[in-house]
């Protein structure tokens, strides 16, 4: 895992062994990435026979149904056949039919493209949760960047024990900063890993959302710019 210290927000202590099964290069290779940066071990196949020889060893299995030789629906049939490695579709076939098929089938969860890497994040967790040892200690909810607390279970923030009301985007951008304090984030990571990682809108949103961010923590000197990088949470030492 890439950071020591407060926990990482969207990752267990230990990095799942996830399998990304992915025929689309331009989808697989970010989603990759991404899922490295936020504390997994990912490894990719982009056949449905390469996936049922290395589901085994996998501890998840993120499943694409348009694969180049056999679909994704019966590679999720086989696998429910042979091993209880839990499995998430994600898949651009939205048809509530095919989501319930899929359900019934036996996969754990089932996310619609385009989707964000924050979302799926999130899903991983709370599959890896279900099907793991259970766990309900509260650090593993609870992010601390000095004063600030982040509770990811109820989505609420604190600041000396003081309540502050975020967005959603507001909230996933501080989880994900103060989960490294300290740490300098690049614009395109914190783009890809809070918004998603094919993101092709306005890099002016992160400016936004860092802008108000700052306004509602009472702090602005807390989240810094790093000229020509990005940006990084900074809590002073003196204020906790």
């Amino acid at each position: 895992m890439k950071v020591s210290g407060p926990p990482n927000p969207v990752c267990d202590a230990v990095a799942v062994r996830i399998l990304v099964v992915e025929d689309d290069p331009s989808i697989a290779e970010p989603l990759v990435a991404g899922l490295a940066r936020n504390g997994f071990d990912p490894t990719h196949v982009s056949t449905g026979a390469a996936a049922l020889e290395a589901a085994p060893e996998a501890e998840l299995v993120l499943l694409d149904l348009g694969l180049p030789d056999v679909d994704g629906v019966e590679v999720c049939r086989s696998l429910r056949a042979t091993c209880s490695v839990p499995v998430i579709v994600v898949s651009a076939r939205s048809d509530e039919v095919e989501r319930v098929l899929l359900l019934e089938l036996g996969a754990d969860d089932y996310v619609v493209k385009p989707f964000g890497l924050r979302e799926l994040v999130a899903r991983i967790r709370a599959v890896a949760r279900r099907s793991g040892p259970a766990t309900n200690t509260t650090e593993e909810h609870e992010v601390r960047a000095g004063p600030i607390r982040v509770d990811l279970r109820t989505h609420e923030v604190f600041v000396d024990d003081t309540a502050v009301e975020l967005t959603p985007k507001e909230f996933d951008l501080l989880a994900y900063l103060a989960a490294d304090p300290g740490a300098a984030h690049t614009r395109r990571e914190i783009l890809e890993d809070v918004w998603d990682p094919h993101w092709y809108g306005s890099p002016k949103t992160l400016d936004v959302h860092v802008a108000s961010l700052r306004r509602k923590l009472g702090h602005p000197e807390w989240i810094q710019a790093v000229r020509g990088v990005g940006f990084r949470l900074v809590v002073d030492a003196a204020t906790t």
